[in-house]
């Protein structure tokens, strides 16, 4: 069983930044998909960033320019950082990965952003 970790959440004043990380149980190099997913108060679940083969990085509108997605293969780690962060950041951040057609979900970071 793949299992993702997630760590670096907390609180944050507006305009501050965070690095969120998700450490994973098996080589990253084996997922040809990873992402970030965020679930705001009583809203659905959405993608945030994701990094696939070659380093192919894609961005949700919102955070563009402000989040990078990132991954070191040597140590099965995925990144997110975040900066210039505001309310709307606010949510429970969840790490995905995928090998074929499985795929993994971590437990959750919570970030929250005060105004």
């Amino acid at each position: 069983q793949v299992q993702l970790v997630e760590s670096g959440g907390g609180l944050v004043q507006a305009g501050g930044s965070l690095q969120l990380s998700c450490t994973a149980s098996i080589s990253t190099l084996l997922m040809q998909h990873m992402a970030w997913h965020r679930q705001a108060p009583g809203k659905q679940r959405e993608l945030v960033a994701s990094i696939r083969t070659g380093h192919i990085t894609s961005y949700v509108d919102a955070v563009k320019g402000r989040f990078t997605i990132s991954k070191d293969n040597a140590k099965r780690v995925l990144y997110l950082q975040m900066t210039n962060l505001d309310a709307d950041d606010t949510g429970v951040y969840y790490c995905n990965g995928r090998i074929g057609t499985n795929e993994f979900w971590g437990q959750g970071t919570q970030v929250t952003v005060s105004s």
